[in-house]
């Protein structure tokens, strides 16, 4: 009487755990497809990177065009090379600013080239006018801007960083001391001039990527393309740096003309960004952290593509998405300097405890 009972309770054991055994082999198996997908990111950040920058691009020059493709291309376009710059010049200078430093919270903008700038602006609206600095010729002012920048730069480095004193830290302290006192005269002669070149200084004071001179981005271009040049020629020599200044140095490197050739181009790079949209403190921070965290390594002939492609993401998808879908009801500039100081503070704060 028992016996027969026995296999169909076995059959119907197997038909109710058959469904079971089949949902855990297909969770299994999702689990182990989105491990894949993930190792595949993991192993391949260039590429996701670069495939993303397509996507933000096509979607910059596309969305809401409306059929004017011959208006909103050639404008889109000229926009959209100058965002792709500015994202280079800006992190790849901060990323060899911290390969120099051996210090990943530090940014170029110590050595006062931001506050340099905003000087510069307020020097030329008290004494030219409100009106005359609007109708000064950009390519002219352009150009004085990354002259006196650069100068004051290599000046900076010359006494600072000459064959009697190679002290690096002192360089971004003076630098550091610099930037407090462009700034205080900067805030001086604010107090001068009347409210409305006030208004026209303060404009000028933050980076304003929606509204880049179609002018300037040939000039850019080409010192972004000859910066590059000189960048990847050092990328090994960058990798040596990274050990230190007494290793680099028993290893061959000739650590006073390479860390004077970095901080040039740095200073070009730097001075260029800040001449063509504005002054940025935070962002090289942002993307290098960024890089840094979705790098596989330290090499830097990867960590340099890669930093250009993070910080090109930033700038067009960000300007896609206040211009596009926000109808510009905020300023990038505002948001890019809040998640860069956020950054700022959460590197600082797992340095200390570490």
């Amino acid at each position: 009487m028992l016996s027969p009972s026995r296999p169909s309770s076995t059959k119907s054991d197997s038909t109710h755990t058959s469904p079971a055994i089949n949902d855990q082999y297909s969770s299994a198996t999702g689990q182990s497809h989105l491990t894949q997908f993930w190792a595949f990111i993991a192993n391949h950040p260039k590429s996701i990177a670069a495939v993303i920058l397509l996507v933000s691009m096509t979607l910059f020059l596309t969305l809401n065009v409306n059929g004017h493709w011959d208006f909103a291309l050639p404008l889109r376009g000229k926009k959209l090379l100058a965002l792709m710059v500015v994202g280079y010049a800006i992190g790849v200078s901060t990323l060899l600013f911290q390969t120099l430093t051996h210090n990943p919270i530090l940014t170029p903008s110590l050595l006062g080239f931001d506050s340099l700038y905003v000087l510069l602006q307020s020097l030329l609206v008290f004494f030219l006018g409100a009106i005359s600095f609007t109708s000064i010729n950009p390519i002219a002012k352009f150009t004085l801007e990354i002259v006196l920048m650069f100068g004051a730069s290599l000046l900076l480095f010359q006494l600072l960083f000459s064959k009697s004193s190679q002290d690096l830290t002192r360089l971004i302290l003076v630098g550091v001391i610099f930037g407090v006192l462009f700034r205080s005269l900067s805030a001086l002669i604010a107090r001068l001039i009347n409210p409305d070149d006030f208004v026209v200084v303060q404009s000028a004071s933050y980076a304003q990527f929606n509204t880049v001179n179609p002018q300037l981005l040939g000039i850019s271009l080409f010192i972004c393309l000859i910066s590059g040049w000189f960048i990847w020629r050092w990328r090994y020599q960058c990798d040596v740096l990274m050990l230190g200044k007494a290793q680099a140095t028993n290893l061959g490197i000739n650590y006073q003309r390479l860390a004077f050739g970095l901080l040039t181009v740095i200073a070009v790079l730097v001075a260029t960004a800040t001449a063509l949209v504005g002054p940025v403190t935070f962002f090289g921070l942002l993307v290098c952290a960024l890089t840094n965290r979705i790098a596989r390594h330290m090499y830097h002939s990867e960590r340099l593509i890669l930093v250009s492609l993070v910080a090109m993401i930033c700038l067009v998808l960000g300007q896609t998405v206040f211009e596009q879908v926000l109808g510009m009801a905020g300023v990038l500039s505002v948001v890019i300097e809040l998640a860069g100081g956020i950054v700022f503070l959460l590197l600082i704060f797992m340095t200390q405890r570490h």
